[in-house]
């Protein structure tokens, strides 16, 4: 029997009752955890010992996002050997010593070799490594325009837009809501820049990722009866200066690291 790579091939074997009691909603949910490797195919307690038995070693689990980013490292280090250091640093403001490129990423330095390799004195995951190695490589090197858009009219592709909702945006929102200083530490760690804009918002701050991709965070506390507000937004040079999928994934990487200071505090 060939491998299970697709939900529904684990879906038909199951009673497809949705009894909930492998902690999931729905038969379908739990054939998709299988694939991801969340759970095993004896967390159902309807399957009988023998088809577990003979199609676990069968089941082929899918790689997580994390797993996906670090298979995804190792063409673009060899990619960063090709990369002049030198011609890149203007463009990308940078600057360069002792043949390593230093980028600025929320004010800390994030410090490159020849070989892809990475020294910051700050936390490093790889939903950051994956961008910043993609700016070196694949920016161009625009200016900022100073004129702001959200992320989904840089995308124009309803998937990312929807990725970058769920897993930043309204993240995010419910991180600063619950941790109010969180603003503050963007501002006093991370450099950010409290700015005046033309949106009704109580607070509105610029934070630099990377020296030539600013992103504008404004917020709008809970009040009464009516529940906080976030909206993110790019400079419309963005899209020039790193490509859509690792914005995304840069971002993810920030929420990663607020979420830490945050934990921190507690």
């Amino acid at each position: 029997m060939s491998q299970f790579d697709n939900p529904l091939q684990v879906y038909k074997l199951l009673p497809k009752s949705n009894c909930k009691q492998c902690g999931v909603a729905t038969c379908l949910a739990f054939a998709a955890d299988v694939i991801k490797g969340q759970r095993n195919l004896n967390h159902c307690p309807h399957l009988k010992s023998d088809i577990i038995k003979e199609l676990d070693g069968k089941i082929k689990r899918q790689p997580t996002p994390e797993e996906q980013l670090k298979q995804a490292l190792e063409p673009l280090k060899r990619k960063i050997a090709t990369i002049n250091f030198s011609s890149a640093a203007k463009r990308l403001g940078a600057t360069l010593s002792d043949h390593k490129l230093t980028v600025k990423s929320l004010g800390k330095d994030f410090t490159v070799d020849s070989k892809g390799n990475i020294i910051s004195a700050c936390h490093i995951n790889v939903w950051v490594t994956v961008p910043l190695l993609n700016y070196i490589i694949y920016s161009a090197g625009s200016e900022v325009s100073g004129k702001w858009v959200p992320f989904r009219e840089l995308s124009h592709e309803t998937v990312w837009d929807s990725f970058f909702e769920q897993r930043f945006e309204k993240p995010l929102k419910q991180l600063i809501d619950t941790h109010e200083d969180l603003i503050e530490d963007m501002i006093y760690i991370f450099n950010g820049k409290p700015v005046e804009n033309n949106f009704s918002f109580d607070i509105s701050l610029v934070l630099y990722p990377l020296p030539k991709l600013p992103m504008l965070i404004c917020y709008t506390k809970p009040e009464e009866d009516l529940e906080s507000k976030l909206n993110v937004f790019f400079d419309t040079s963005a899209e020039d200066n790193l490509k859509i999928d690792s914005i995304y994934r840069l971002c993810v990487g920030l929420l990663a690291m607020f979420q830490k200071i945050t934990s921190r505090h507690i």
